[in-house]
């Protein structure tokens, strides 16, 4: 029997941005109590809720200071207790945000460790610094910059791979592993269906050693993947969640296909399944703020790689640290928004493994039409912005790389309706709200029948009611700069799925994608789905079409 993970879709609320229900322009936990419904109709199975855990907010909640409690800014243990009860009698399941790689530096532990003599001082990695004041080694962080910081207090540097406010635990210290198990066993007892690990391929340090020379991060081959981490993820596995009825989905930096097997392949017995990042690379340059032209053949070449690689994938476009994937690979603009927005749906549900929402995706919004960087929360982007100022790069080139792949593209608030607020507070946005909210928003779409909300119902329903979509082998048919073709195959079933990422109008026969019988015709074949309604094919596909057949040998 397949496991309950496989056959759901997943959800990712990002809290802060998803309902406000108290007027202070923050979302809360009782606005996604009062959005159940909406997601149930959606199609939802799984919520992926981001941090809620009591935070100073320097990260968004990535910052944890409690794990056992609740930022009051979302509200209250009662109103999350009260979320796994509303979403359990929708058969809706809640996974939580497991942030281990650091806590916040203002969490009870690295607060203690700034003692030298302190029973907690192993919790966290502090180094004395090397002759001339200098930091103990070269590494850089995610964020820019060094990962080290002075402690005056204390008289010593700690370690951050992220923002100096997120000091990284200690690994080698087995405390810290018991703290981490009583922090799983408390949520998944509480009513948690499984774990959503940040950064988790981070966690082991098996060198402080300088680190290689690197464009991007320097020091990444003393920490990625590592042996001591695989060793905790088992330990974390046997005595914890082999005792619940739960699924760990894992974010992991820098890793190849070799790396991604030793962390989910089933036998290890580690992650149940893993977020990479190459299928959303494939326009980039080196670092995802420099971008190359697109082209779909080569995006077709990662999927195929990671489908046919992975035993079982998570399969997503969007999360709450990437750009809207309308405005990424699709076209935002006015002509060909809806049918681009389409389109992406129909890869995401058509792709073998288990397929995550990000809030907002299912009505196709947009990345932020901001204007400057002073109207961005993202610590990220303006740490970029300030090592990019360093190396003399013109403020307006700054700008279009930060503007086009900042984090805050996926944070603006979601957009239910085109009041003011856009229904998502009646006070002032934390982050600003989207202009174009007036025409794309959750109401305006909700009632018209061809809306870009009411197909991702569509499609999701057309995964649920396939065995094919869900566990069929996925294998490439077709392929060049804009239009690519892929199957997917259970036993006499197949469907064949065509994309034209492009303006253009493309001549895509279907005899060059499907095998033709020994007398030279092709099996029986119907549209299923297709996001221009047409219900016949004549070789020729429109611009940012989308076509799903059904074939039965």
């Amino acid at each position: 029997m397949e496991k309950w993970w496989k056959e759901r879709v997943v959800y990712q609320i990002y809290p802060r941005s998803f309902q406000d229900t108290n007027g202070d322009g923050i979302g809360d936990i009782p606005g996604i109590i009062s959005r159940l419904d909406e997601l149930k109709e959606l199609g939802v199975g799984i919520i992926w809720l981001s941090p809620v855990y009591k935070s100073p907010g320097a990260d968004n909640g990535y910052d944890i200071s409690d794990y056992y409690d609740i930022n009051p800014r979302f509200g209250t243990m009662a109103d999350m207790d009260e979320l796994f009860v509303q979403a359990g009698e929708r058969d809706i399941k809640i996974v939580m945000d497991l942030v281990i790689n650091h806590t916040s530096d203002e969490h009870e532990w690295f607060k203690k460790s700034r003692e030298p003599d302190s029973l907690y001082r192993d919790y966290y990695i502090w180094r004395p610094g090397k002759p001339g004041g200098k930091p103990p080694n070269n590494w850089t962080s995610f964020f820019q910059g060094s990962t080290w910081e002075f402690d005056p207090k204390s008289g010593e540097y700690y370690l951050h791979l992220f923002d100096k406010k997120q000091p990284d635990l200690n690994y080698r210290n087995p405390k810290v592993i018991d703290e981490v198990k009583n922090i799983m066993r408390f949520w998944l007892n509480r009513g948690a269906a499984g774990f959503r690990c940040d950064a988790i391929n981070l966690i082991y340090k098996t060198s402080l050693d300088d680190g290689n020379w690197s464009p991007v991060v320097r020091g990444l081959e003393h920490y990625k993947s590592q042996n001591g981490a695989h060793r905790i993820l088992k330990e974390l596995r046997s005595d914890v969640l082999d005792n619940y009825d739960c699924f760990t989905v894992g974010e992991s930096h820098f890793v190849d296909l070799v790396d991604a097997k030793l962390l989910c392949d089933q036998s290890r017995r580690e992650l149940d399944m893993l977020f990479y990042f190459e299928h959303l690379e494939v326009d980039r340059r080196i670092t995802k703020y420099i971008s190359k032209k697109f082209k779909a053949d080569k995006l077709l070449n990662v999927l195929t790689k990671w489908q046919q690689g992975l035993e079982w994938n998570a399969v997503y476009l969007e999360n709450h640290n990437k750009p809207r994937i309308v405005s990424h690979y699709g076209d935002d603009s006015r002509e060909c928004w809806e049918r681009s927005a389409k389109l992406l749906a129909t890869m995401l549900f058509t792709l073998r493994g288990t397929p995550f929402i990000y809030q907002g995706q299912e009505i196709g919004m947009t990345n932020f039409d901001f204007t400057s960087l002073d109207e961005l929360d993202d610590i990220e982007s303006h740490n970029v912005d300030k090592l990019l100022k360093k190396f003399c790069v013109p403020s307006s080139l700054r700008w279009r790389w930060i503007k086009e792949s900042s984090r805050d593209n996926a944070r603006t608030p979601m957009q239910w309706n085109s009041g003011e607020g856009a229904g998502f507070t009646r006070g002032k946005p934390w982050l600003g709200i989207n202009s174009n909210y007036k025409k794309i928003n959750y109401a305006n779409q909700q009632l018209k029948e061809g809306s870009v909300l009411n197909y991702y119902k569509k499609m999701i329903a057309l995964r649920a009611a396939s065995e094919t979509l869900k566990y069929g082998e996925f294998a490439p048919a077709y392929s060049h700069r804009d239009v690519i073709a892929y199957t997917r195959t259970m036993g006499a079933e197949q469907y064949v799925i065509i994309l034209n990422f492009s303006m253009n109008t493309e001549e895509v026969p279907l005899d060059a994608i499907v095998e033709s019988a020994s007398d030279g015709s092709l099996p029986k074949a119907k549209i299923i789905m297709s996001n221009t309604d047409r219900t016949s094919y004549d070789d020729i596909l429109s611009p940012w079409e989308a076509i799903v057949f059904a074939f039965y040998k």
